[in-house]
């Protein structure tokens, strides 16, 4: 029974040391690929800067424009959600904040009587809502870890769509965003319409940045043009941006979970080892005391059968007599 229990906790122990090299392989996989995206954030910093300075130049200067972007709805009736998680899972809650800060505001909505709709960025958000029964709306995946520009000026448009369009009042951003690679945090942001507000609290401009001093602009060709040419550019700039600090975060927090898999595999092949310790010293034992036992009963026969030997030499004594 103790070798059988032996054999089964070998089973294991090789279990875990397989699942272990595996783990520890992706974290060291994820924390390579924390650093590349981190500076893929900090590549695309300089271009959203630049490009939220001229939308402040072009608002500063009075330039005024009828692009449905930067005109507000009166009434908000039906929010649109863009939920942006991975493509894939072993990632700690990383899917599970975005989600659940989603469904906050989509109850919240629903309890004010309003309309919603979801955009999910990543199979992990499509198919939580879809399995949920959540309204959703095109969803897009393939790119989580990875994103393009592509990607982003994508989704960019078909928001910008929904929202000239009139399917939605409002669309705001539900990601993680990459502060470093101890610390993220789920942030909900308003991504369309433009707002003063939202454009001077662009993700490339630095927190606590003091305002520079207000100058007088001649625009060519007028900035009515510049406006609706470059509103859109705006939205996906900004879209770009969330799904850089998606996919840092994303990587932080598989980084994280498999090196707590790593330390938990070590655990149990430490406990299960001394475990198949003491089975195997309670075999040994047990073997021992069937030997100790065995030894003791062929040493008692031996002490018998010369005592016989004993008798039957004897004189004076009837070999039948003693026997009976």
């Amino acid at each position: 029974m103790a070798g059988g229990q032996e054999r089964i906790l070998r089973g294991r122990i090789r279990s875990m040391q397989a699942t272990k090299k595996i783990t520890r392989a992706m974290e060291l996989i994820a924390a390579s690929r924390i650093v590349k995206a981190q500076q893929r954030v900090q590549a695309a910093v300089p271009y959203s800067e630049r490009i939220t300075e001229v939308v402040k130049d072009l608002a500063a200067s009075g330039g005024n424009t009828n692009s449905p972007l930067l005109a507000g709805r009166d009434e908000i009736k039906t929010t649109c959600y863009v939920v942006l998680t991975a493509d894939r899972g072993l990632c700690g809650g990383y899917n599970a904040g975005a989600q659940r800060a989603a469904e906050g505001e989509i109850k919240a909505d629903v309890l004010a009587g309003k309309g919603y709709e979801i955009i999910p960025v990543g199979r992990k958000a499509e198919s939580y809502f879809r399995f949920r029964g959540y309204n959703m709306g095109r969803s897009f995946g393939g790119f989580s870890d990875n994103p393009g520009y592509a990607d982003a000026k994508e989704i960019g448009q078909h928001v910008i769509e929904l929202y000239t369009s009139g399917q939605v009042d409002r669309v705001e951003l539900v990601y993680t965003r990459f502060i470093s690679a101890g610390s993220q945090e789920v942030v909900l942001r308003p991504l369309v319409p433009l707002s003063k507000d939202t454009v001077a609290g662009g993700d490339g401009r630095p927190a606590g940045a003091g305002e520079g001093a207000s100058s007088s602009y001649e625009f060519e060709p007028e900035s009515d043009a510049i406006f609706d040419a470059l509103l859109p550019r705006y939205v996906e700039a900004r879209m770009y941006a969330a799904l850089l600090n998606a996919a840092a975060s994303e990587h932080a927090f598989r980084q994280r979970a498999m090196k707590s898999a790593t330390d938990n595999a070590d655990d149990l092949i430490r406990n299960l080892s001394i475990i198949m310790n003491r089975a195997r010293q309670d075999s040994i034992t047990t073997e021992i005391m069937e030997i100790v036992s065995g030894a003791e009963a062929l040493g008692s026969g031996d002490q018998m059968d010369t005592w016989m030997v004993d008798l039957d030499l004897g004189t004076g004594f009837d070999q039948r007599s003693v026997r009976l």
